[in-house]
């Protein structure tokens, strides 16, 4: 793939004419094809990731019996932020592999581990059989996993929007996060057939492996399609003597790097906010039942998936930092009147409605959030200026969403997260208003 690189972080103020490449019919084709088998593996290895979150409240007392119901939500919430905490390792990790030996190998790498982690998890023997070992045993496959995931983000965010057609980077890259949040979607609802066919008691027993079982098997399949990509990155590139290199990421792109980092962690906490630890937050703060909330999570989880692609396309129309800059504006302004709401709801179609109507501010940053990231990196350090600038914001705020929520809540000062929240998105609009008018690279790409 061709680079031409502009020599500034900032970019030019003046608009680019964007020409459409002649691509051939063929070219497409195969460019189309390569999205759709890369977000194949995305989708599995969030999957796999968030099965976790939505399995939480039957397998809690398998691994921490000793605890009231609260505590070991926390507990469990805990492993999960962990998982988080291995992040920027596996940023780090895979963005290295994938600037200097290809993103495609990086990215088969990956799922690969995430399908060993969820195959320990369905194995784990459980607390009353092994005593201490089955939660330690349950935070090393986590981790394992949290390394596996901090790798796939920035790997095939970067070949996602390498490989998208030119005029239409937004609409395409956006389906990194269709199948992100494909995977949540596929995880809430795998649970929720579960939940018909089997009793509370026989889930809490044995069925919440289930979900990890199905995750590690299709693993395999995601394996199969990501043999078959094309690399996107040149041999150049990987020859460059800055290639994956932490040394060439902060000497030439620091005000990059930050920039990045700042609005990530405003976007990952909304995100996890509205997203897995809504769950727990119907069930905990509103008081709705289980399964109420898994039908209400289901839906509103499709219909966010779906707004992915029409985000995607208005930020091809009015430029990435527009997108971003309301993602900030709105998320301020909006966050502490949603959750107030939610809090006194008694409706479930209520509760659906004040969730959709923050998915929907979500959507500005995560329809692009692969884009947005990878336009501010050259090729030789892209994949790690992507993946470890997201693997840090997320294991300090995304990671840290629910346990957060959580304790405050057990402190008697839940409003608390709600204006935490809503900080952070006031500094994503303050950081997005560095962002370039013009991206500086990929825009020359074809």
């Amino acid at each position: 793939m061709s680079t031409a690189i502009p020599p500034a972080f900032k970019g030019s103020t003046e608009p680019v004419a964007y020409t459409e490449p002649d691509y051939t019919a063929a070219e497409k084709r195969h460019r189309i094809f390569a999205i759709m088998a890369a977000s194949s593996g995305n989708l599995v290895e969030w999957f796999d990731f968030y099965v976790y979150a939505f399995s939480a409240l039957y397998f809690a007392p398998s691994f921490f019996p000793k605890a009231d119901p609260t505590a070991q939500l926390l507990n469990t919430a805990g492993v999960f932020a962990a998982g988080f905490l291995m992040r920027p390792i596996g940023g780090w990790l895979f963005g290295r592999v994938a600037d200097r030996y290809g993103r495609k190998n990086s990215m088969v790498i990956s799922v690969t581990m995430m399908c060993a982690g969820s195959l320990a998890i369905a194995c784990l023997p459980t607390y009353a059989q092994i005593g201490a070992w089955a939660p330690f045993l349950l935070l090393v496959a986590r981790l394992f996993q949290g390394l596996s995931v901090g790798g796939e983000y920035g790997t095939t965010a970067t070949y996602m929007s390498e490989i998208a057609l030119k005029g239409q980077r937004g609409f395409f890259s956006s389906f990194q996060y269709v199948t992100l949040i494909g995977g949540q979607l596929l995880a809430v609802l795998v649970v929720v057939i579960l939940e018909q066919l089997l009793s509370e008691a026989e889930l809490k027993a044995w069925g919440w492996r289930i979900p990890f079982a199905i995750g590690a098997i299709t693993a395999v399949i995601a394996l199969l399609l990501r043999r078959t990509l094309k690399e996107t990155q040149s041999a150049e590139a990987r020859g460059n003597k800055d290639a994956g290199s932490l040394a060439g990421l902060f000497r030439n792109h620091k005000a990059a790097f930050f920039t990045v980092l700042g609005y990530t962690a405003g976007g990952s906490l909304i995100f996890y906010t509205f997203t897995t630890y809504m769950q727990k937050y119907l069930v905990n703060t509103v008081h709705l039942p289980i399964k109420t909330t898994s039908y209400i999570m289901t839906c509103a989880l499709f219909v966010y998936m779906c707004m992915q692609p029409l985000f995607g396309m208005l930020s091809d129309r009015i430029g990435r930092r527009n997108n971003m800059l309301l993602f900030g504006a709105l998320g301020a302004l909006a966050t502490v009147p949603i959750l107030t709401g939610l809090q006194h709801v008694t409706s479930p179609v209520m509760a659906f409605v004040l969730i959709i109507l923050a998915l929907a501010i979500v959507s500005f940053y995560t329809s692009i959030s692969g884009i947005v990231k990878a336009e501010m990196f050259p090729p030789e350090v892209r994949a790690l200026g992507v993946g470890l600038a997201y693997a840090v914001a997320n294991a300090i705020f995304g990671g840290s969403a629910e346990y957060v929520a959580l304790g405050l809540k057990s402190l008697g000062h839940e409003s608390a997260f709600y204006w935490y929240v809503t900080t952070m998105m006031v500094i994503a609009f303050f950081v997005s208003l560095r962002l370039p008018r013009t991206a500086s690279y990929l825009h020359h790409d074809h």
